[in-house]
């Protein structure tokens, strides 16, 4: 149901959270390292129809660690809560506009729409989605690559790596954390992309999405009429 309510963290993993994040984007230690480059597999998935002169919008940008992968353009712009991780990157120079979110953007479309292992944290996600199909340009495309979360494989996944890693270093139960971040699974990311989009293509990294790491979805033709009015009620649950 939507919108979803983040399960509280408890106090020992407030603690150390800004330091795991930092260590875990910058790629610090050997299970961190492995991920980035197990990741690269979405970055470059989302970035394989990327050209210097359509514009982006890039959501849940975070560090800006995609824009190694992205041509350099005059018009990609980002969208990430934290600022300070944009301002901080030395790519920061490569990007128009910071938003601190998606209604902050005054009234202008986009060719494409990127994002990269963002959906699943997000509680308000048929919002977002909903808000990218009218912030697209006549035949715009939205980009999205998530983790399979919710499958056995990418469990498994992070146990053996990330788990493991994290239970050496803090003493704590890495799936308590996972469970506070990552609040949708990936079917239910699919749905809604379904949802709101009258083309959706999806592919994997694995045998089948349910035996998958990552997915990737393109998705075209937005449902205009359902998005909006979808957005006249914000607050309206969704069971998906």
């Amino acid at each position: 149901m939507y919108p979803k309510q983040r399960p509280p963290l408890p106090a020992r993993y407030q603690a150390i959270y800004a330091e795991h994040y930092r260590r875990n984007r910058e790629g610090i230690g050997v299970a961190s390292a492995l991920s980035k480059k197990m990741e690269a597999w979405m970055h470059r998935k989302v970035a394989s129809d990327s050209s210097s002169t359509r514009s982006t919008l890039e959501i849940g940008a975070g560090n800006l660690n995609h824009i190694p992968f992205e041509p350099q353009s005059s018009t990609y712009d980002v969208v990430e809560e934290l600022a300070d991780l944009c301002r901080n990157s030395p790519h920061r120079v490569n990007v128009r506009n910071v938003y601190s979110s998606l209604a902050e953007i005054p009234g202008i479309t986009y060719d494409r729409i990127v994002s990269i292992a963002t959906f699943e944290h997000l509680c308000n996600l048929p919002e977002v989605v909903a808000t990218c199909g009218l912030l697209l340009s006549p035949g715009g495309i939205l980009r999205v690559a998530i983790p399979s979360e919710g499958t056995f494989l990418w469990k498994a996944a992070w146990t053996m790596s990330t788990g493991i890693a994290f239970q050496l270093r803090y003493g704590l139960n890495y799936g308590v954390l996972m469970r506070h971040e990552h609040v949708n699974s990936a079917q239910e990311i699919s749905n809604i992309l379904h949802m709101f989009f009258a083309e959706t293509r999806r592919t994997i990294l694995g045998i089948r999405p349910q035996l998958s790491l990552y997915q990737f979805f393109e998705c075209r033709k937005p449902n205009l009429e359902e998005c909006r009015w979808f957005l006249t009620e914000p607050n309206k649950p969704v069971d998906v």
